[in-house]
């Protein structure tokens, strides 16, 4: 994450939390954000000196206007006319993450070889819920390679309990044995 959106991201989340309206604002730059990471080129547009930063907010109030919550809509300007549009989705992710650290929700990636079913998710999180004694919002990817079990990602953390991770820990104690 870069300094720039942190920056700009702690003083959109201050100015939201003071209103009042911090989860409002997160779950539309969480909208925005999976809207553009399909439309790459929708913030290149944003992001383009070629085009005024007149024009650049003007696009943006043609697309956004009255659908957006009226601080992210200025916030986007902000962001276009400084030539930071490059930086929004860092900019959505530490408002997240600064909205999760004020609440205590810890986000957990659940990485298993096919999805977990709406039980094994929900006393998944129950459980993480009982150990951290923080909110969990846990989210569930999936990955073949995985072949069963499970790796769960947290702050920069794993705790990983997948047959390929005990099997690659048997090859390593097979390689280190002294016959």
């Amino acid at each position: 994450m870069t300094q720039i959106a942190t920056v700009y991201a702690q003083a959109l989340y201050d100015l939201a939390r003071e209103e009042a309206a911090a989860e409002a604002v997160l779950s539309q730059l969480q909208t925005l954000q999976e809207s553009f990471s399909a439309e790459l080129d929708f913030l290149r547009l944003l992001s383009t000196p070629a085009i005024s930063k007149e024009e650049r907010c003007r696009i943006i109030d043609d697309c956004f206007s009255g659908k957006l919550h009226l601080y992210i809509l200025n916030f986007m300007k902000i962001l276009a006319e400084k030539g930071y549009m490059r930086h929004f989705e860092d900019c959505c992710t530490a408002f997240e993450a600064q909205y999760n650290l004020d609440h205590g929700i810890l986000v957990v990636t659940a990485l298993s070889a096919y999805p977990l079913t709406a039980d094994q998710l929900t006393r998944l999180t129950k459980k993480l819920e009982t150990i951290t004694g923080k909110q969990i919002r846990l989210r569930n990817r999936t990955d073949e390679t995985v072949l069963g079990g499970i790796r769960l990602d947290y702050d920069g953390k794993q705790l990983d309990d997948t047959l390929q991770h005990r099997l690659d820990d048997m090859g390593k104690l097979l390689k280190n044995t002294v016959l």
